[in-house]
């Protein structure tokens, strides 16, 4: 049995993004939920939201499971939309700013 959780237009960059899902790719969603509650990154909170996310998924589609069942099977960021601001630099020019979003998708799985 498999759960799918997405959230779409997160502020932060994929690439940071893919620092934090790369620790808790294959684990068990207990241990990827310790990893990270005490991961320093700013993205691992709303990581761990999704997480939180597709295992109501999995309960809501299957009933009652234990989360000691249930292990990370993918989990990957793709880039979502850039937000471009204008910032003044000297002698009349401007520098643009890009502030990055991403998608992250995670899936999790009974495993046997």
């Amino acid at each position: 049995m498999q759960a799918i959780a997405k959230v779409r237009n997160l502020r932060g960059s994929a690439r940071k993004a893919r620092l934090v899902l790369d620790l808790i790719r294959g684990k068990s969603v207990a241990e990827a939920q310790k990893i990270l509650l005490f991961s320093k990154k700013r993205v691992a909170h709303d990581v761990a939201k999704v997480l939180n996310a597709a295992v109501a998924n999995a309960q809501v589609k299957e009933g009652k499971i234990a989360v000691e069942t249930m292990q990370v099977k993918t989990a990957f960021a793709d880039d979502g939309p850039i937000m471009k601001r204008q910032r003044p630099r000297a002698q009349g020019r401007a520098t643009v700013i890009r502030r990055r979003t991403c998608h992250i998708t995670l899936e999790i799985e009974h495993k046997e």
